[in-house]
Formats: structure tokens, C-alpha cells, sequence
């Protein structure tokens, strides 16, 4: 019996793109399956169009993330879809004129002032290629449910390692594991050969337990508790010796969204409540920790006009620098206060808006600006991070579904709060293909 059913599946995948090419036409009818898509088990006619519908949807990746998997396994019913996928992500990058030394064009590295050691850089990258595992089901008692597991080959230190990324399932509304935060809104993120993405780009993964709401005429919403992740810079007396210290979170965060959908597009506002934990270490006899209440908004939108497809965010909060991209893991989230001892939320506001232009089906390019700014830090010393800013211009061409090419210019400058800035540019080549 099993050498059987071995037999028969190695006949099958010898058949496949004959078997692709003759239902090719009546699944896109039916069901909603790309071309792309190669079925190595299971009767295509049979596949439930709510369950490719989600198997294939992008919603909550990034622009640079893999598309849905080309091999496809379906249970008998059609009821259950899954498949192993992943892209080869590589990049050729040339900086002038000013140099980052990393993969990621982040601004906040800019050299302040121009390091004339440090003009031009030559570099290639592949660490963000990846694979992911995803399983699509529908049952009577579960509904549609959803499980999805990613993994990048992007180490720590800029060096390559095999690194969870998202790990999740979705049941009935609910969502829980590893996963995009409640308070990003991917759609609206702008596109970038370079990973590291705007400067200004609310972009956050963390464990968390969320509830989408059912869409209602196009209105919907969803609440979160997630893991939070915060980054300090303590206070110093005389001496030198650290006045504060950071102790483990007590609080979760509750991040929520209300947004109106349309065909096309959407607009979102987004809220955060925060409450970090430190101690103050100038009078431990009082044996108190302290709690600092940080918060944060969040409005962002995407749309179409004719070819365009324009799209931009603005937040503002104290206490969100984890969420930013320039600043997360930079110490902005609690920075000293004024009292010996207190820490404080740092107020950012960031911004991003662009566009994208789709000449054809296959061509299109996308612009940005993006900034990102702290407030209130200069007691830091003149050589802290005020803002930074970050222009890029990319264009695209998909040869088909799975092979992509890309061409960018990114411009980026740092100012700190002494006044002295730096800048830096950058030229990225993209090849990436989907598998």
C-alpha cells in the first residue's frame, strides 16, 4: 500500500507542469490561484477560494518578504493548503560621498561630522533571504485558521545566521505568537531594496495575543497584548557610577487600531499605551520600583490615483523609540529626567509619505521622505541624535511572479542637537526570486 501511494506520488510530480498547464486556467477562474502555482497534491476544482484567498494574501509582510509558496500540497475536501517557500535575496550596494558601514542604510550611523576615512563603500548582502512554512484550513468548528513560520538568514552583528522572524497562528479572529505589532501598519511602509527600510518607519515584531474585528462596511479593528522591548539610557553622577537601572517589564503593552477599508486602499488611526520599569539606584533604601507611563498615535493611509498609489504615516508619542527604525535598541524610550535617579520618555514624531507609480503591470517605481526626530535630549550631550532623514527612489521589473529586479537611490543625512550634521548616499541593486 505505501509503495503504492510512493509510486503514485512520484508519478505526480514528474506530471506537474503538464498538470499546472491544463488546470491552470479554471483555477484562476474558481479559485483565485495564481499562475505561478503548482499543485503537487489534491484536486484543484475542489480548492475552497476562502482558503486560497488567505493562503495568497501579503497583508502584515513586507514589501521584501517572499511571496506565497509555488508548491502547493491540498487535502482531498480542498479544505487545507499548504506549502514551503521562501526567496534568494541579494543585494549589491555602492555608497559615496558619505558612508554607512552596514548592510542597512540607517541614518542614525551617519558619521556626524563626514568621516573623510569613510566616503565610499562597496558591499553585497544575501541575509535577507529566507523561508517560511504556511498552512491555510477551513473546518466547521474552527472556521478559516492559519499558521505561518518564517525564518531569515539574518544573524546578529551583521553576520549571517538562520533567525526566527514571525511564528504564529490565527483562529476565529485571534492571533497569537510572534508576529507584526498591532501598532505597525505594514501597507503603508514604503517600499525599499534596502531592508533596514525609512528612517521614520513604524516597523516593530513581537510576541503578542490580538482580536481583529469582523470588517463592517468596510470599518474594522483589532486590540493587542504584546512582550515589550525597550531600550535606556541610564544617568551618571560625578563619578560616573550608573544612577538608575533598568529592571524587567512588569506591563504589557496594548496597542489597538480602527480603520476604514476600501477597494484599494485604506486609512488607519493607531494607539499605544506603554508602562516601563525602572529603579532608581540614588535612594535604593525606599525599595520601590518606578513606572513610566509613555504613549503613542499613530495616523497612516494608502490609496490609488489612476497610477499612482500614494501612501505615508505620521506618528507622535513618549516612550515608542523601540517602534522606530532610527531609533529602536538607541536608548530613547526612557533617557534621564531631571531628578537624580529619574528616567524619563523621550517625545519622538516621525513621518514617511510617497508614492507609488505602476507604468505597467510588470514596471513600476516607487518615491519617499521620511523623518524621524527626538525631542527634548539635548542634556544628553551636543553629539546626541536629534533627527534624521531619509530619501529614497526605486524602480522595479517582474520578469513573472517569482523573478524580481530592482534599482535604487537612497540619500540620508543625521543632525545632532550641537547643530553638526552628516550625510551619506547610497546606489542598491536588487535580484530576488520567490520560490
Amino acid at each position: 500500500m505505501k509503495s503504492t501511494t510512493f509510486a503514485a506520488a512520484l508519478s505526480l510530480i514528474a506530471a506537474l507542469p503538464m498538470t499546472a498547464q491544463n488546470s491552470e486556467t479554471s483555477i484562476i477562474r474558481q479559485n483565485y490561484l495564481p499562475e505561478r502555482a503548482i499543485i503537487i497534491h489534491g484536486s484543484p476544482e475542489k480548492a475552497d477560494s476562502s482558503v486560497i484567498g488567505i493562503f495568497y494574501s501579503r497583508e502584515g509582510l513586507d514589501f521584501s518578504d517572499a511571496n506565497a509558496p509555488r508548491f502547493l500540497l491540498l487535502d482531498r475536501q480542498g479544505k487545507i493548503a499548504f506549502g514551503i517557500g521562501g526567496s534568494l535575496y541579494a543585494t549589491a550596494s555602492y555608497d559615496f560621498d558619505g558612508a554607512i558601514d552596514g548592510n542597512g542604510f540607517t541614518t542614525y550611523d551617519i558619521p556626524v561630522p563626514l568621516d573623510p576615512s569613510q566616503r565610499q563603500r562597496f558591499g553585497a548582502d544575501a541575509s535577507n533571504s529566507s523561508l517560511f512554512l504556511k498552512l491555510v484550513g477551513k473546518s466547521d468548528r474552527l472556521g478559516i485558521f492559519n499558521v505561518y513560520m518564517q525564518a531569515k538568514f539574518t544573524g546578529d552583528d551583521g553576520k549571517y545566521g538562520f533567525k526566527l522572524k514571525q511564528a504564529y497562528v490565527s483562529i476565529l479572529n485571534f492571533t497569537a505568537g510572534l508576529t507584526t505589532s498591532t501598532f505597525v501598519d505594514a501597507a503603508t511602509q514604503a517600499p525599499t531594496i534596502d531592508t533596514q527600510g525609512d528612517c521614520g518607519q513604524i516597523a516593530d515584531k513581537s510576541m503578542l495575543f490580538r482580536y481583529t474585528t469582523p470588517s463592517y462596511k468596510g470599518l474594522s479593528g483589532a486590540l493587542s497584548i504584546e512582550i515589550p522591548s525597550a531600550s535606556y539610557t541610564l544617568g551618571t553622577d560625578a563619578q560616573g557610577a550608573y544612577t538608575s537601572k533598568k529592571i524587567a517589564q512588569r506591563v504589557p503593552d496594548i496597542p489597538l487600531y480602527i480603520q476604514y477599508a476600501w477597494k484599494g486602499g485604506h486609512v488607519r488611526a493607531s494607539a499605544i499605551m506603554r508602562n516601563l520599569s525602572y529603579r532608581n539606584l540614588v535612594d535604593p533604601a525606599d525599595g520601590k520600583n518606578h513606572y513610566a507611563t509613555c504613549w503613542g498615535t499613530k495616523l497612516s493611509a494608502i490609496g490609488e490615483i489612476g497610477i499612482l498609489k500614494p501612501f505615508g504615516h505620521i506618528s507622535y508619542g513618549k516612550g515608542i523609540s523601540a517602534f522606530v527604525n532610527d531609533l529602536s535598541g538607541e536608548g530613547f524610550d526612557l533617557v534621564p529626567g531631571d531628578k537624580p535617579g529619574e528616567l524619563t520618555p523621550a517625545a519622538s514624531m516621525t513621518w514617511t509619505v510617497g508614492s507609488y507609480v505602476n507604468f505597467t503591470p510588470k514596471l513600476f517605481a516607487t518615491a519617499s521622505w521620511s523623518r524621524a526626530q527626538v525631542f527634548d535630549c539635548g542634556h544628553m550631550g551636543a553629539d546626541t541624535y536629534r533627527y534624521g532623514m531619509y530619501a529614497a527612489a526605486n524602480i522595479f521589473y517582474d520578469f513573472d511572479d517569482n523573478f524580481r529586479l530592482g534599482a535604487e537611490y537612497l540619500h540620508g543625512w543625521r543632525s545632532n542637537y550641537s547643530g553638526t550634521t552628516g550625510h551619506a548616499n547610497r546606489l542598491n541593486l536588487l535580484m530576488q526570486y520567490s520560490f
